[in-house]
């Protein structure tokens, strides 16, 4: 592997591409991130239903199945070595008529095969006493204890972050231009930079169709998948406490509802295929069709709650499973595409199977010293009134608030930029310590938020963006009304 700038470069930062690089990072290689936003987390990862899939619902035999389960299993042992927030709430599937109970049967049979555990069928009035707001017309559901919620963006940076830690370097805002083959390798051009590698890895969601088909004749297509989604106040985080899904058939299929993490509550996505793998935004018809189909599976929904709307593309194939090892004609490049859902919750597992093919490969023998743990942001919402103050006698940032919604202090906000693999945008802050993600939306903590990161990091206030270059906040004149916010 001499003579390369890297042994592997991994293209995209998102939960598939980060996971591949904290198992990459066991590893004695070089190792290499391209991601062509200005952050982790800032794709399909980003904007989905942040749910950990039991695997009940993937096809006998395939990838998705597999990787599910086990993906599934790993999470609990995963979110306390990287500290991000996960909780095993479990779930059910929803069946409103008599004559699809059959179908209901059908998939507790395949996800016993798939080796999801305790699975059973329980009858609508069992449903309704465990979940009061389910509506009258459910019949059966099937209850499924191993579901889970995660925090996508929380998941992604642990990672990230570890990876980081373990020697693996990131580079953004660096798209893949060009792949060249070498002799024993690869030349990339990304950005304006032009690297080599033994070894590629493909996770870049809805572009890993463009990435493979620059290496190799077997070509395949992604096709964006768009799904919309409701994010409602915590004031209407308890309306359930599973995840709530629908069986397939006359009522449509695909639009949950499911706290968050957080103490939020989330509905959707609905699932159109598009030919923008770029058009993220929301429409009224979408949304009006997320809280139509939602309010068949739970009552009283209060929309009147929803504090913002948010829509995601993923990264659908025709063959409708995971694309994951070494290319047939381009020896060295290993696909990680087609991660639509599961792939939140098969990302552990995918990044162990993509990890060990490309070590093996690379002939990489584990480095010492590899460590596999990570703590996040302190949190001092989370800590006892005693532990709090001790934490303010020492630093007196953690007790100034800037985001009211969210209780988030300006200690937080410093943490995010200056630690490991630090926010450079409004949105990476946001990921990380959820800032402007209450309420307001980041009507009154922007200002303080923008001042903080232009200390930490030097950059102009001007060149402050919500993420990506040109997504800049402040034009000319309007800069001195922030410099003269009131921070009272």
């Amino acid at each position: 592997m001499s003579g390369k700038d890297y042994d592997v470069i991994i293209i995209g930062a998102g939960v598939t591409g980060c996971a591949i690089a904290r198992e990459l990072s066991r590893y004695d290689l070089k190792i290499c991130v391209l991601e062509k936003d200005e952050d982790v987390c800032s794709g399909t990862s980003k904007a989905n239903s942040a749910i950990v899939h039991a695997g009940f619902d993937a096809d006998r035999g395939s990838l998705m199945a597999r990787f599910n389960v086990e993906g599934n299993q790993m999470m609990e042992d995963l979110s306390q070595e990287l500290d991000f927030e996960f909780i095993r709430n479990g779930s059910m599937v929803l069946c409103f008529d008599e004559a699809d109970k059959e179908k209901l049967q059908a998939l507790l049979k395949q996800g016993e095969e798939n080796g999801v555990k305790g699975l059973s069928i329980i009858g609508g009035d069992e449903a309704r006493r465990r979940e009061p707001n389910l509506t009258d017309e459910v019949v059966a559901a099937l209850d499924v204890p191993s579901g889970g919620i995660v925090c996508p963006f929380g998941l992604t940076i642990a990672l990230a972050e570890n990876a980081c830690d373990n020697g693996v370097e990131f580079r953004f805002l660096s798209a893949v231009r060009e792949i060249r083959k070498q002799e024993n390798g690869y030349e990339v051009i990304a950005g304006n930079s032009k690297i080599t590698a033994s070894c590629i890895v493909n996770a870049a969601g809805v572009y890993a169709d463009v990435i493979h088909n620059m290496v190799s004749e077997d070509h395949f297509e992604i096709i964006p998948r768009k799904g919309e989604y409701c994010l409602l106040d915590k004031e209407a985080g308890n309306h359930v406490s599973r995840t709530i899904f629908q069986l397939p058939g006359k009522y449509g299929k695909g639009v949950l509802v499911s706290p968050t993490v957080h103490g939020n509550l989330l509905v959707g996505p609905t699932a159109v295929d598009i030919d923008d793998k770029e058009r993220t935004a929301t429409t009224a018809q979408g949304l009006a069709e997320v809280m139509r189909v939602a309010s068949l599976s739970v009552k009283d929904l209060p929309f009147r709650q929803v504090i913002t709307s948010f829509c995601g593309l993923r990264a659908h194939q025709a063959g409708h499973d995971f694309i994951l090892g070494e290319a047939r004609d381009a020896e060295g490049f290993f696909d990680a595409a087609a991660i639509e859902s599961p792939g939140l919750s098969s990302a552990p597992a995918i990044g162990k199977y993509i990890a060990g093919l490309v070590a093996d490969k690379a002939g990489a023998s584990q480095k010492s010293g590899w460590n596999g743990t990570r703590k996040g942001i302190i949190r001092p919402s989370a800590l006892s009134q005693e532990k709090r103050a001790e934490l303010i006698r020492k630093n007196p940032a953690y007790g100034t608030i800037i985001c009211r919604c969210e209780g988030i202090s300006e200690g937080e906000i410093r943490d995010a930029v200056t630690r490991t693999l630090g926010a450079r945008s409004l949105d990476g802050i946001k990921r990380r310590v959820r800032q402007g993600m209450g309420r307001c939306q980041g009507g009154f903590c922007t200002p303080r938020t923008m001042e903080i990161l232009a200390a930490e990091t030097g950059l102009r206030m001007e060149e402050i963006c919500k993420n990506i270059p040109g997504s800049e906040i402040l034009r000319g004149a309007e800069q001195q009304e922030v410099n003269s916010y009131d921070r009272a």
